[in-house]
């Protein structure tokens, strides 16, 4: 005997695609991803007790450009002063494109 699944009623849409359908998912994704990685920045600071100004040493840069990099708000961020923030405290930068899960639908109007 096998039971047909339920189901739910009370089930949306997916959030990236209301995201998307405002316009707004590329913002949203490159405001969570500065975020991310500047929360892991801080942290690994604090855990290798390193204050800014050793920080910005480290990277041959000014405490104002690693405020820049720490801050989560700020997407501006060059790929090799990630680089740098990153091998300061011995860590690296790993960026990949992954192949969307879900097919976009074409639609006609």
């Amino acid at each position: 005997m096998t039971k047909a699944s339920k189901v739910n009623p009370h089930r949306g849409s997916n959030f990236d695609d209301f995201l998307k359908e405002e316009g707004i998912y590329s913002d949203v994704q490159a405001r969570a991803l500065k975020r991310a990685l500047a929360e892991q920045l801080d942290e690994a600071m604090q855990s290798g007790k390193l204050s800014k100004v050793h920080m910005a040493q480290r990277m041959a840069t000014s405490r104002s450009q690693l405020d820049r990099v720490l801050d989560p708000t700020n997407l501006s961020i060059q790929l090799d002063t990630l680089i740098k923030a990153a091998s300061a405290v011995g860590r690296t930068v790993e960026i990949r494109l992954k192949r969307n899960t879900k097919r976009t639908r074409i639609t006609a109007a």
